[in-house]
Formats: C-alpha cells, structure tokens, sequence
C-alpha cells in the first residue's frame, strides 16, 4: 500500500482539483450517483452496495452513456481476493453472417446492432456474492431520481443532445428521452416514470422481469415486430461469467485486467514492453517518454484488433500473448522511428460510465457500464424506458475474423475495470472510460502513480496522449511544444487536439496505510467524494 510520504502531492496541472482522503470513497462520474453511493455506504452496506447502487443512480441520470440495457464488467477486491466478472451479452443465436451480407460494416442502430444486455445480471450477481444490503435497497435513489425527475448535468446535456441529432428517426427514443422534439437543456428536471417502474419490477424480481418475465416478453415482442431476431431463448440463457484476472508486472506492482472479449489486454501488454525498456526514469512528457509508451501501445492495439474476441473464438490465449518470449520480441520492435502498418479495425464508441468504490473493511470495486455508443441502439422498448445497446456493432465483417459477427457470441468490447496489487495487497482500484482511450488511460495512469508517485487527481490531471484505431496521435494541450516536434520528427502523425471527450474520463482509489485518497477527472462531470 502507498504510504502518504510516498506520493507527491503537488498538483502541476491544470484543473487543479484537490484529492480527496477518507476512510471510505466513492468516485464516479455524476455526483448524484457518487452521492448515492456514500449513502448506502452509510447505512450500512459495503463498497459493493455502493458500487452497485451508483451504477444503477447512473442508468437514470447520465443515460448519454449508459442504461438499463448496457453490459458491465467488474473486477472486486472482498478483503481477500480480486474476482473478475464479465457481464456481457451475446449476439442473438440467430445472428448467422449471411443475415449480414447487406452491409459494408456492422450497423451503429437498430436491431441490428443489439446483444443481449448484460448489466442487470451484473448487479444481481455482485450483490447476491458480495452485498451485504437487501438487493431491492439498490434502487432506493434511482427509483426516486426516475420518478421524480433529475436535473440535468451541462456534459450529460451535451452528449444528450448530440445523441438527438441521429437518434430522432427512432419513435421510441423521441417518445423517452425528448422534450417536444428537443434534447432537456442545462439543469431542466427530466422525469423518466417509465424506467422508474422498471427499475422496480427489476428490484422486487432480482432481475427475473428482465431475463424472463414481463419486461423479457416486451423486449421480444418488440424485436419480433421491427424485424429483429432476439429471442427469449437468447435473453433466458444469458449468464454473467466469474472469471480470474489477467496479470501483468510493472516494476514492483501488478496490474490486473478482464480478459477478452474485452481490450483490457492491450494494456498489459503495452505494460509488458514498457517494462523492457528504459522508460521508468524518463521524464513524463519528455519525447522519450512519450514516444515508448506510443510505440507500445501501437503494438498493443495492432495484436488487440488481430487477436482479441469472445475467448471461445481467440486463436491465441491471453497467456500466450504476455508470454516472456512475446512480450521480448514486441520490446525489441521499438526504434526511434517505428512505422506502424494500419490494421482492420472494429467499431469504436466512447460512450461508458465507470465508477470505483471502497470501504473501511478493506473491500474495493472497479465496475465499468456501457451502452457503447450514446445511447445505443436508438431502440427504446416500449412502455419501459429501456434503452437497448448496441454492443452488436463491436463485431466485424472481416471474413473468418475472430471477432466476426456470428450467433451467440460476446463481440469485442472496449469498456474495462482496471486494478492493480502489489505483493497480492490491493493498490489501486481504478477505470478510464471513452472507448478506444480506456487502455491507453490505463497505462497512462498507472505510469504515472507507480513510476512517478503522483497523486490520482494529479495523474488523472495531466495531459494525456491517444493512439487512434489509424495510428494517429492526438496530444492534449500540456504537452511541451519540444515533444510534438521530436514526435513528429521520429515518424509520428501528431495532432494536437482540444477535445476534452477524445482523451476519455478517469475516476481513482489508491489505497493508503490508513484510508484511501480518490480522484475524479475533470474532463467529466463526476465527483469523489469520503467520509
């Protein structure tokens, strides 16, 4: 664990947020959800309650990213061990590449586009193991902000009205989540009664309404009349899978991923190169430093697009791939110059919510929740306010492609819990959410706290770097003008870019000696918050 000696508390960059130190965290990225978590924190439960009451506050009051009919992955610390849980869907058993045939790429909208959504059995799962409050308890805030209404936060009201421009074509979406035509605007009270009565259905059920009882047969019944092919077979046999973490060192500490269908591996082994190469005593932001963690993470995302998938179709195992001798040969491809071929590439959304929890027991919660993209799919189910994503569109086209789009089938996935151990004691419980940036601010930020020993908000603050699917390079304003022009002169397409959305949200808990310290990224909206 970080003693507070061990961290530099200065705050160097640019928006100044103050870490937040306390016994008990709970960082997310909308402070009506951080708020709730605290509560039940407060009444009793522990950092799983909360994680799980704020993600399902989230559903209602950042829908631009996340809903009721998202995926989730989480990766737990219980005081003992670190547990992975995969919660998300497969592609309808129907869904055979021939039905495919009339599109050029895998389609953004539509039914098209749906998997089976896999974050109510996420919640169901992680209270029934680790949760010590009734699950019903979870939904006490949500319910309320769903019936009573919310004010809307200024970047949910961006992305919302952003989303409105290319969802208004789907009469459910319109009926749900506009106002007489028109996106809510700043502060508005946005009232969701719909989903108010779904949330309940699913408390009071466990989560049956949703996989098999009366909000199953309105999905279904929908799908079957707007030329969909989800089934109920496909909803009643969907299963969130318990996993083991990937590991990877670096230095004297452990980072921790989900393996596949998620991208979570292209961090360990952008981690794995990192740690053959002499980049640990560089100075961050210096053209050294930065150019080897580009040149890393190109490698990284090159083998992700090849290689990753749902694991029952990977032609390689994430074992192999983070073997010595692999990891040896990806290192030595690093020059002063390295050009990097542009791979096929799958759909990319930046859409996601993440949030980390911890309590004074010791316990620790990475949990991420994603429509993909917006607010996915455009469906809206009728009568309910569930919003259905479209995770589907994670797949390729690619003839033979391990992530071809196939029947009952996890597509690739962007969204990623991260976590991070030393000598099996957690460290770290954190996440970067914005799609293709989520591995890349994962190596980021572990970079920066254990090589650098800058605090979470100070890591979280500083200027980050992006690899896009092309191998372009975009740098957040920060960078020294020294470093763009080195870059640029070793090889790289750099850009230099102002949008705060490219470069992804980070909430952090880094565990003290005693308590933890929180951060949360001011590119988002959220709030850490302690007691």
């Amino acid at each position: 664990m970080a003693h507070y000696d061990d961290l530099c508390w200065d705050l160097p960059y640019r928006s100044r947020r103050d870490p937040v130190i306390a016994k008990n965290i709970v960082a997310t990225s909308q402070p009506l959800a951080t708020q709730t978590g605290i509560e039940v924190l407060r009444r009793g439960g522990n950092a799983i309650d909360a994680a799980l009451a704020a993600a399902i506050t989230l559903t209602v009051v950042e829908p631009s990213s996340n809903g009721v009919g998202s995926d989730a992955f989480a990766l737990v610390w219980d005081g003992t061990e670190l547990t992975g849980l995969n919660a998300s869907g497969r592609s309808p058993r129907r869904w055979h590449q021939e039905h495919f045939q009339k599109y050029a790429t895998m389609p953004m909208t539509g039914w098209d586009s749906i998997t089976v959504p896999g974050a109510v059995s996420a919640w169901v799962a992680l209270s029934e193991r680790f949760g010590e409050l009734p699950f019903r308890d979870l939904f006490r805030s949500a319910i309320e902000y769903a019936r009573n209404g919310f004010h809307v936060a200024r970047r949910t009201a961006y992305h919302w009205a952003r989303a409105a421009v290319h969802l208004k074509q789907f009469d459910g979406f319109c009926e749900h989540f506009l106002l007489n035509g028109r996106a809510p605007e700043v502060g508005e009270l946005f009232k969701r009664p719909e989903l108010a009565e779904t949330l309940s259905l699913i408390a009071e059920t466990k989560g049956e309404a949703f996989y098999r009882g009366v909000l199953c047969d309105r999905i279904v019944r929908q799908s079957d009349s707007e030329g969909g092919l989800l089934t109920r077979t496909d909803l009643e046999e969907h299963t969130a899978t318990w996993c083991n973490s990937l590991n990877q060192s670096f230095g004297n500490v452990t980072a921790h991923e989900i393996p596949p269908n998620g991208q979570g591996l292209a961090a360990l082994i952008t981690l794995g190169i990192l740690e053959r190469l002499p980049t640990r005593e560089l100075e961050p932001l210096s053209p050294a430093w930065t150019h080897r963690q580009l040149e890393a993470m190109k490698i990284a995302i090159r083998t992700s697009f090849k290689y990753f998938a749902d694991p029952d179709y990977m032609k390689a195992s994430p074992s192999q791939l983070l073997e010595d001798s692999v990891l040896d040969h990806l290192a030595a491809q690093i020059t002063e110059g390295q050009a990097v071929a542009t791979p096929s590439v799958p759909n990319i959304g930046g859409d996601t919510v993440y949030l980390t929890t911890a309590d004074a027991k010791g316990k620790m919660v990475s949990f991420i929740q994603s429509n993909f993209h917006g607010f996915g799919s455009g469906v809206v189910i009728r009568g309910t306010g569930i919003a259905m994503q479209n995770r589907g569109a994670g797949f390729t086209l690619e003839s033979n492609h391990v992530n071809e789009v196939g029947p009952a089938k996890r597509p690739f996935h962007t969204i990623i819990p991260g976590f991070v151990t030393r000598e099996g004691i957690p460290e770290l419980a954190f996440g970067v959410m914005g799609g293709h940036m989520q591995h890349q601010g994962h190596v980021q930020m572990i970079s920066r706290i254990f090589d650098h020993n800058e605090n979470p908000q100070a890591a979280s603050d500083a200027p980050r770097w992006y690899v896009s699917p092309n191998f372009e390079v975009f740098l957040e304003q920060g960078f020294p003008n020294l470093t763009v022009e080195s870059l640029r002169k070793l090889g790289h397409q750099v850009k230099l870019s102002q949008d705060i959305d490219l470069f992804g949200g980070a909430q952090l808990i880094l565990r003290l000696d005693d308590g933890y310290v929180g951060a949360s990224d001011h590119r988002k909206e959220g709030l850490a918050a302690g007691f």
